[in-house]
């Protein structure tokens, strides 16, 4: 197939575009560089001239915080729901968007109740579509992977409050798996949870990354919620990753149940193993 990839140069487009090319399909990137500009693509005509030749669109595009140049509702809404109306508009069925694990009906931040919108937007359509949210992802290039690889590695771990925030990573390689499941499934009109499947603390996880880093164990340090939460105040103008939102949404916690997305896979979500810090989506060998 011929698939126009949208954010194939982030941590998840770029695996997705790899596994695509393996397979044989042409991939089409939605760009700068071939006359896309998100921010500016708000109507289902702006998509339609880069449509023809299409057989199938993946939306991967997304940012964990916003800038003065990046904004949450253009890229995250605007712009998707405009591709996927040109979508329908122009015949082209298959169409597969990268959500996130929380962008449901308890959504309460900009960043979920943004992804929510677009993923309403294809639901609504008459299309083969996939709506797909994965939790928190790990691999090689992840720009919070190497956040919490940095953290994981000082002398002492930081952590938020007590540290036993609930998480259930995944493997950018299960996210590819199902991207390349979602293609040529006839089992379509499927909203899916990416998760893998193992909840752990935050306070684990990082000493699990530690000791993928050859480290032993460490002691932590833990900062009370409301300096937190402070210290991200000022830390958003370094890193759009540090977001007194973004530390909500952790606090929080996310989980889901593993099992659905096994049944489609075919076989379960691999378990974190420290080999798998460090692999990319399809070079990480079988399914555990």
């Amino acid at each position: 197939m011929n698939i126009l990839l949208t954010g194939a140069s982030g941590f998840i487009g770029r695996n997705i575009a790899t596994a695509l090319t393996a397979a044989g399909h042409r991939v089409t990137p939605a760009a700068r560089a071939n006359g896309i500009d998100f921010r500016r693509m708000h109507s289902a005509s702006d998509w339609q001239a880069h449509l023809a030749g299409i057989d199938a669109v993946i939306n991967c595009v997304g940012i964990i915080g916003e800038n003065g140049r990046q904004q949450f509702a253009p890229l995250h809404t605007q712009a998707p729901s405009a591709l996927f109306r040109a979508c329908a508009q122009a015949g082209i069925r298959r169409v597969l968007q990268i959500s996130a694990l929380g962008a449901d009906e308890t959504a309460f931040s900009a960043y979920h109740l943004s992804k929510r919108a677009a993923d309403d937007c294809l639901r609504s359509l008459d299309l083969d579509w996939f709506v797909l949210r994965p939790s928190l992802i790990y691999g090689r290039g992840g720009k919070s992977a190497r956040l919490f690889m940095g953290l994981a590695a000082l002398p002492r771990i930081p952590v938020i409050g007590d540290g036993q925030q609930a998480i259930q990573p995944v493997h950018i390689g299960d996210v590819v798996a199902t991207v390349m499941r979602c293609l040529e499934s006839p089992q379509v009109r499927q909203t899916l949870d990416i998760v893998g499947p193992e909840t752990v603390t935050f306070a684990d996880w990082l000493q699990r990354m530690r000791e993928a880093q050859g480290l032993p164990r460490a002691r932590l340090v833990r900062i009370p919620v409301s300096l937190a939460m402070a210290l991200a105040r000022v830390g958003r103008y370094i890193d759009p990753i540090l977001q007194p939102e973004n530390l909500r949404m952790l606090e929080i916690g996310y989980k889901a149940d593993f099992r659905p997305l096994a049944r489609f896979l075919g076989h379960l979500p691999r378990s974190a193993e420290h080999r798998l810090f460090f692999s990319d989506g399809i070079d990480a060998g079988s399914a555990s």
